[in-house]
């Protein structure tokens, strides 16, 4: 029987095949002289910005004066320091503000949001040429990557999940918004009609009904490609259908949409539009749940070819849950190591972890990971990355992020001709990410300080560990007063879980999709501190060198905290609740 197709399917593949052989091409170009397209890079983003606020500040007319690459890396160390984002924030304000000229020519494109190290988001500018060559460019090839890897993947319609396009303006007018939203809203007109669900769906409030309504739309197609950039969405997803699978049949049946969510009325009123009655496909999801009881992807998108999803660092744990959902000839396209300020490079084949960077449109320096404490790292430039270790990426861009510290672990994989490959392993220190809310210790700090203000309950030493397994938090706490409970603990943490959703969007919006589960409550005995660090000191830990962060990721020293706690003279409750 002959697979039915989208309608247009041809001009999509025909146009996505020439565009983005073109765009490999050029990648694979200028890949084989690594060191001399990172100088060109960096000699051309100072020269852009040569004449703004920051490369008049940072002697960018003086640099790029350098006669070699070797020069030019050089005075580009000497004279401008790695930054984070408190660091270029001043200048980001001013754009902010309608000033043009700070960061580079013109006012940015648009702002990217996304959690801070406090209470307050970042504020990430994108320039028109930035959103040109790392938005359009590295689509485009990805877009025909997934053409190579399964030729049939655009015979069918597309699950899409991102961002909202548009969440607000800053004061001078400019929007910000998801980058994953822009990117599908720019896609070009013969594109669109891949999408199962109108970006209506992204713009509603309550994760239920908003998952509802993507699936909902997504099960009556015959989808062959799912594009999300967290596996835990995929999680969600399948929770959703397995318990609404009965109402989607029903809607599919009659053409309509639930009742059951309150939607806003022009929400609801531009998804109806696309509705209507479909009882052949309703027919055809009963009989599956008739047959399989427990439906699963593979049994309602039996033609689902490619997921394009991370798998990498944290994320293999959702992934791994979700994996053997999906019909067996179905095939993992790695999502590529990309933030909200840097979308790197791209996996170039399906299965593999491996991004490789794109050399030839950004800058990249790297700091190795014993060196990410030290006041004054060496910098390594892309060409001399060495495969099996592990860095810490520096960012250049003609976005305005001069020697942008990325804070995250990477492991350079191999290489594709001379640009590394990478994979992601882990956020760097003081940030942890389970499901991408990005909570970092200094806001976790704030919060338990803000806390104790409304509740009057004083801990001289409090601690937090990620825990992957149950994507959860577990907080400890040694309060002043001894004598607090179990149970009073757990209204101090239910209390702490409220102000990190206030101070982190990311967290709030991962809770509040469950992806992130509630956190967990230990109490502490008394000098806790002291303790832990004789307990460390005792397995080998340098004594002059010792320090602890206050929010970590790290199942060996959990491990040794939960002994020390538990242990005769820890906590004074029963091991069983730590």
């Amino acid at each position: 029987m002959k697979e039915p197709r989208l309608k247009g399917w041809w001009l999509i593949r025909l146009a996505l095949t020439i565009i983005g052989k073109k765009g490999l091409s050029e990648l694979k170009k200028a890949s084989k002289h690594g060191k001399e397209t990172q100088a060109r890079v960096l000699r051309d983003i100072l020269t852009q910005s040569k004449d703004t606020v920051y490369g008049k500040e940072h002697h960018f007319d003086e640099i790029i004066k350098a006669a070699t690459p070797e020069e030019l890396f050089r005075l580009y160390d000497e004279n401008v320091p790695v930054n984070d984002y408190d660091s270029l924030k001043p200048y980001v304000e001013r754009h902010k503000n309608g000033e043009a000229g700070v960061l580079f020519p013109g006012k940015p494109k648009l702002y990217a949001t996304t959690s801070g190290t406090t209470n307050e988001p970042k504020w990430i500018p994108v320039s028109e040429q930035y959103y040109k060559d790392a938005y359009k460019k590295m689509n485009q090839i990805g877009f025909y990557v997934l053409i190579r890897n399964k030729p049939t993947v655009f015979y069918g319609p597309t699950v899409s999940i991102v961002g909202k396009a548009v969440e607000g303006a800053a004061p001078d007018g400019t929007l910000y918004g998801s980058l994953s939203g822009v990117s599908q809203r720019d896609i070009p007109e013969f594109m669109k009609v891949l999408h199962t669900a109108p970006a209506d769906v992204f713009h509603i409030a309550d994760y239920k009904a908003r998952y509802y309504a993507i699936m909902r739309m997504g099960i009556e197609r015959d989808a062959h490609l799912i594009i999300t950039a967290n596996p835990s969405t995929l999680v969600e997803m399948q929770t959703n259908a397995n318990e609404f699978y009965d109402e989607y049949v029903n809607d599919i049946e009659h053409g309509t949409l639930t009742h059951r969510f309150d939607y806003p009325a022009e929400i609801r009123v531009a998804l109806e539009a696309k509705l209507k009655p479909n009882p052949k496909r309703a027919e055809e999801l009963r009989k599956l749940k008739a047959r399989y009881g427990n439906v699963l992807p593979k049994h309602y998108w039996p033609r689902m070819v490619e997921v394009m999803v991370w798998f990498c660092g944290n994320t293999k744990v959702y992934f791994d849950k979700i994996r053997d959902s999906f019909p067996p000839e179905c095939v993992f396209h790695e999502f590529g190591y990309l933030a909200s300020e840097c979308k790197s490079g791209i996996a170039l084949k399906a299965n593999s972890p491996d991004t490789v960077l794109f050399g030839h449109l950004q800058f990249f320096e790297f700091i190795h990971e014993s060196e990410i404490d030290s006041p004054n790292p060496k910098i390594y430039q892309m060409h001399e990355v060495e495969e099996g270790q592990r860095y810490t990426m520096v960012i250049t861009t003609s976005a305005g992020l001069y020697r942008y510290n990325m804070n995250d672990i990477l492991e350079v994989t191999g290489r594709y001709n001379e640009f590394p490959t990478i994979t992601f392993i882990q956020k760097g220190n003081g940030t942890i990410s389970l499901t991408g809310e990005k909570l970092h210790e200094r806001q976790f700090i704030e919060a338990v300080h803000e806390v104790e203000k409304q509740t009057g309950k004083i801990a001289p030493f409090f601690v937090g560990f990620a825990d992957v397994r149950k994507s959860n938090y577990k907080f400890y706490y040694e309060f002043e007063n001894q004598n607090i409970s179990v149970k009073e603990a757990e209204e101090f943490t239910a209390y702490l879980d409220q102000c990190l959703q206030n101070y982190n969007a990311e967290y709030r919006e991962k809770r509040a999709s469950d992806r992130l589960k509630a956190p967990e409550t230990a109490l502490l005995g008394p000098e806790s501190f002291e303790r832990f660090k004789a307990n460390c000191i005792d397995k080998g830990y340098r004594d002059g060198q010792f320090k602890v962060n206050l929010l970590m990721q790290d199942e060996k020293r959990h491990a040794m905290f939960k002994e020390l706690v538990t242990g005769e003279g820890g906590a004074q409750i029963p091991p069983q609740q730590i």
